[in-house]
């Protein structure tokens, strides 16, 4: 029987670890020869784990930067706050009235966030076998746009993989999952890693599928047979407790239209931007 989840993955090292961990069956899928489909090489997707994959930009002669510009996605979030002195624009009646020297009012500007100082991403890591290279790459660099700009206006971002699959048993389908923590809130953003993590494709037909090739043989050996499950969408309580008001993105779907280009994924970034209550008209 398979386990209805795996316990979570606080940091990218130890998803790195659990991923190369050693297969238990002796057809891991993580390991097929060919490049195609996966993207990468098993060994190719262990270095770009570690050393990151920028070339994604690269090729595009862009930058982050370029990106985030190109999606205008440069707004910072401001209120007006009200703040008391001996000087100011407005007098406050009951301050005055009070005898308090410091009654005279001024609006000054202050940075907010209208979500609290952390947003916080869930990213479904799985989808159909038959979504193409640059379906994932620019929804990906979507992504990672989308992260740049949220930093840039004064917030953190902590960014999950999530690996959800059902399967269907003895007649009895089941729905597994496993989330593992890509960047924590408050360290510097590491694009190459990001990039790797949710725009490329070995990121789930190499690590992920890793993960579960390292698991009791029974249970690799059934994911395997399974062709390791049908992609469905992520739930906010897949993640730990104590990560609360996530941000959950549907998994890719063949009928998505939003990834076809990058322009496209990028006026996605912008209105999500703006949904999220990052952005002020």
């Amino acid at each position: 029987m398979l386990p209805e989840c795996l316990p979570p993955m606080l940091s990218w090292h130890e998803f790195v670890e659990a991923a190369t961990a050693s297969p238990t069956i002796d057809a891991p899928g993580s390991r097929e020869t060919g490049t195609d489909w996966p993207g990468a090489t098993w060994e190719e997707a262990l270095r770009l784990a570690v050393d990151g994959w920028p070339v994604a930009l690269e090729e595009a002669g862009i930058t982050v930067d370029e990106l985030r510009a190109g999606a205008g996605l440069g707004h910072q979030v401001t209120e007006l706050e009200p703040s008391w002195d001996v000087t100011g624009s407005e007098v406050d009646i009951g301050a005055y009235l009070s005898g308090v020297p410091e009654c005279m009012v001024d609006a000054l500007p202050r940075q907010v966030s209208r979500r609290g100082k952390v947003v916080t991403f869930l990213i479904p890591a799985a989808y159909s076998n038959r979504i193409a290279h640059d379906v994932i790459i620019n929804r990906g660099l979507a992504l990672v746009t989308l992260c740049a700009a949220i930093i840039d206006a004064g917030h953190s971002v902590e960014i999950w993989s999530g690996f959800t699959g059902t399967f269907t048993i003895a007649r009895e389908k089941l729905r597994t999952h496993a989330v593992a923590r890509v960047i924590s809130a408050g360290e510097p953003l590491d694009v190459g890693r990001l990039i790797f993590g949710v725009a490329h494709p070995a990121m789930l037909r190499r690590l992920w599928f890793g993960v579960w090739d390292a698991q009791p043989a029974a249970v690799a050996q059934t994911v395997n047979d399974h062709n390791f499950g049908i992609a469905c969408d992520c739930r906010p309580d897949d993640l730990p407790a104590e990560v609360t008001d996530p941000y959950v993105f549907p998994y890719l779907t063949e009928q998505d239209r939003q990834w076809d280009d990058l322009p496209t994924a990028l006026d996605w970034a912008k209105g999500l931007f703006g949904e999220l209550g990052l952005i002020q008209h």
